[in-house]
């Protein structure tokens, strides 16, 4: 769906896009992490036609009124009401309004009730909402959200991202947030940036296995100043932090030789085991190893 090579932006002396290539698949959602400045709202308005890149050259295989963008502060005329505004999204993409259509996205994006007040006293959160509608209302093939949940309470990113995860194959989602549990629950595929370079993209089960690393939590009857020395002398370990006494966290190489050679090590330490967990690698872990 969308392919780019050497994508480069520059405001002045600051590099804002620092040669990105990207390969984003018909179908998928496509995460973009990455801390505050790491361009992330630069790459979606430089897609969306919005910006002209300083060089490089993208490609999008879908036609320009099939593509959508809402910003991550999405502003709209205070004298309309909800209604309106997605009804005027939906022709001017269509030329026609379906008022069946305006209806449904109205309720999924949890304005029915509001769907006739005057938008100029909304808040953020239901700004945002009403933002995610309009993108959504032509059902475009390309939909590019910045941040689309970044004003909403629990419930309303909830929505948000059950409204993402329906539009998977239906349409082409990029979708960027600094909200990393979201990213890794709704996107199959993610990129990250920093200062402008892309760190990581491929597939998110990639970057989990790959770059984050393993880790174990040890509960320890009593503290075990022998249990540490031992495991730190463990070619498979990396680290070994007591993080309070008799809890002791094991950042290894190697899960596998973990599982090994773990146990064997304890029982050497004579210490008395309450319990051994491994920790889940996060999107969270990933990303700070990456841009540490």
């Amino acid at each position: 769906m969308i392919r780019s090579l050497g994508l480069t932006k520059v405001y002045g002396s600051v590099t804002a896009l620092d040669h990105v290539d990207l390969d984003i698949p018909d179908g998928c959602v496509f995460g973009l992490v990455g801390p505050n400045g790491a361009g992330k709202s630069t790459l979606l308005e430089v897609l969306a036609g919005l910006r002209g890149p300083t060089s490089g050259t993208f490609e999008i295989d879908v036609a320009a009124d099939e593509r959508s963008l809402l910003p991550d502060t999405p502003h709209f005329e205070p004298w309309l009401n909800a209604r309106e505004v997605v009804e005027l999204a939906l022709q001017l993409s269509r030329g026609s309004a379906d008022p069946t259509r305006i209806d449904e996205v109205l309720a999924l994006t949890g304005l029915a009730n509001a769907a006739d007040r005057r938008i100029g006293g909304f808040s953020r959160g239901m700004l945002q909402r009403l933002g995610l509608a309009t993108a959504v209302v032509a059902r475009p093939r390309l939909i590019m959200l910045d941040e689309p949940a970044s004003a909403l309470d629990p419930q309303g990113r909830r929505e948000v991202l059950d409204l993402v995860a329906a539009l998977r194959g239906d349409a082409t989602v990029v979708f960027s947030s600094h909200i990393l549990s979201d990213v890794q629950e709704v996107c199959d595929r993610v990129a990250i940036l920093d200062q402008g370079k892309v760190l990581f993209q491929g597939q998110l089960d990639e970057l989990l296995v790959g770059k984050a690393t393993p880790r174990i939590t040890v509960h320890l009857a009593s503290p075990s100043e022998s249990a540490s020395a031992l495991l730190r002398e463990q070619s498979w370990v990396r680290e070994v932090n007591e993080t309070q006494p008799g809890v002791l966290v094991i950042d290894t190489r190697s899960m596998t030789e973990a599982q090994d050679f773990l146990v064997p090590i304890l029982a050497q330490a004579n210490c008395r085991v309450a319990s051994i967990t491994p920790e889940e690698v996060t999107l969270e872990d990933a990303f700070l190893e990456l841009t540490k």
